[in-house]
């Protein structure tokens, strides 16, 4: 056996025995090689596939694609490449991870690379990779940051918005409001005695009133409003395009829907109430930190005039 007979066998084993797939098309889409990895992978061997349309073999291919993807390396002569992120497979094979890894098929990276004879692209190369493993760790990767960023958005006890984020909400409703117009106005409430109800009863107790009134007012409101804690028993509700007669009338709604019913807690019914303070954009304003502060002091009016009340900024 000479030594071109030897380099020849050594690339033929090598070829069948690489952790991806390789395989060779003819610009009419002809296979021309196939190796262990196409062939264990595919469950059709070699002699079944080689002569044969790609297409004819696999007929779900996505042919329009492939096509054009192969004609262009015989055409311009030079390598091409498919992520898994932009096409995640290109063969339906079956991967070897396990079903709650969020992915149907084996991902795979493809690449196209010209095999030529002097000048002319005689065929084309195909290589499959599985980077099913890289795919899954990156949608797990994204998945927790999504959920930690999720996570900084929202107030720990009440799990409604913090107040962070909702602050971020109405900046950007504000400046959207100074641009187009219309309407948008802001409720600011609170418990009332609150600090009563945390001596009285303990902070376990005053921790689930905060929770169960989160979560009345947040059943209460549009999946269009912003409803975040504000810190303690203070909370904010943005209401974007609503005028400051209609958002009173939203306030009045939370007033009743917190105090209408006692909070069952550790044994004990909480009698609760709440004060509610409104305010509304209006030409001239000149930040949403001011709105915040009109809201405030609408607040404190309806404390100083007895509690258990809703005022808004005109009223005040």
């Amino acid at each position: 056996m000479n030594d071109a007979t030897i380099d020849q066998s050594l690339s033929d084993l090598v070829i069948e025995r690489v952790g991806f797939g390789i395989f060779v098309l003819d610009r009419d889409m002809n296979v021309l090689m196939w190796n262990r990895f196409m062939q264990d992978h595919s469950g059709q061997p070699a002699e079944t596939v080689v002569g044969k349309s790609i297409f004819a073999s696999f007929p779900e291919l996505p042919r329009v694609w492939l096509s054009r993807k192969v004609e262009s390396v015989f055409q311009l002569g030079s390598f091409a490449f498919s992520s898994w992120e932009q096409r995640p497979y290109l063969f339906k094979f079956d991967h070897d991870r396990p079903i709650t890894g969020g992915v149907d098929y084996m991902q795979q990276d493809c690449t196209f690379m010209p095999l030529t004879r002097g000048r002319e692209v005689v065929a084309v190369c195909v290589t499959i990779s599985d980077v099913t493993h890289v795919s899954v760790m990156q949608r797990e990767r994204e998945d927790a940051l999504e959920k930690l960023q999720e996570y900084a958005n929202l107030d720990g006890l009440t799990g409604i918005a913090n107040r962070r984020f909702f602050e971020g909400r109405l900046r950007d409703e504000f400046l959207r409001w100074q641009r187009y117009g219309g309407e948008m106005s802001v409720l600011l409430f609170d418990l009332d005695h609150f600090k009563d109800i945390n001596d009285r009863f303990g902070h376990a107790v005053g921790d689930t009133v905060l929770r169960v009134m989160a979560q009345r007012v947040s059943d209460a409101v549009r999946i269009q409003d912003t409803f975040g804690r504000f810190g303690g028993e203070e909370f904010a509700l943005l209401l974007p395009c609503t005028p400051l007669a209609d958002a009173m009338l939203v306030a009045e709604k939370i007033r009743m829907t917190i105090g209408d019913t006692p909070v069952e807690a550790e044994g004990v019914r909480v009698p609760v109430t709440a004060s509610v303070g409104g305010a509304a954009a209006r030409p001239g304003l000149p930040s949403y930190e001011v709105l915040i502060n009109e809201a405030d002091a609408a607040l404190y009016s309806a404390k100083r005039q007895g509690r258990n009340r809703s005022v808004a900024l005109a009223d005040a």
